[in-house]
């Protein structure tokens, strides 16, 4: 996995009033903390934080930080954004050990067709669009796939029945589901059509 680069400035100012013009300039206010690690507040450019996070990974990139020469291996893991433009207004980086798992969110894909559910005039229900995982920071998946080509009319496909990665567990509750399937719009609706059809027969 590689890392995403970026530069950082060390500062001393605190309040909204240093944070505004930091941002005006172009700059995000953030801070680096982690074990082991004094909390440092940085100035780190937009654009480029922009860049740093954009790859394959995401929000979940590594990221090599040079603060004043100052080096750290960092995750973004808190972002602020404001709450009309939607910029981001915060960041918290937080210091890592590619050799100590890591708690991130890692988007679900289906793939497959549950061929089953729609010959029976079902629908696949997604109940889940994203999945906590413990893994080494080098070990993050891009994505998980989540096969439904077996799914059953009526079945349910949970967390502890996703192949994960080598290196890749669950860091929530295994039994949660993640899809299921349920009737389609029109199954119902015909079945109570049949049942007034036989009622006015019978009269």
């Amino acid at each position: 996995m590689s890392h995403a680069t970026l530069n950082a400035t060390a500062t001393r100012g605190k309040g909204s009033s240093n944070a505004r013009r930091m941002r005006l300039a172009g700059s995000i206010p953030a801070v680096v903390y982690g074990e082991g690690v004094k909390p440092l507040a940085i100035a780190v450019e937009a654009k480029s934080f922009r860049t740093a996070v954009s790859g394959e990974q995401g929000i979940n990139s590594l990221i090599e930080l040079d603060a004043d020469g100052k080096k750290f291996l960092v995750m973004a893991r808190d972002i602020q954004r404001h709450p009309v433009r939607g910029t981001v207004a915060h960041v918290d980086f937080q210091v890592v050990d590619p050799n100590q798992a890591v708690v991130v969110e890692v988007p679900l894909h289906i793939i497959g067709d549950a061929v089953e559910v729609r010959h029976a005039d079902w629908e696949v229900d997604q109940q889940m669009f994203s999945i906590e995982v413990r893994t080494r920071p080098d070990q993050i998946p891009t994505h998980i796939d989540v096969d439904i080509s077996d799914l059953k009319v009526g079945g349910t496909i949970r967390v502890e029945e996703l192949e994960l990665p080598k290196g890749v567990e669950p860091a929530g509750d295994p039994t949660v589901s993640v899809v299921t399937s349920r009737p389609g719009r029109t199954t119902a609706p015909a079945k109570v059509a049949v049942e007034t059809e036989t009622e006015i027969v019978a009269e």
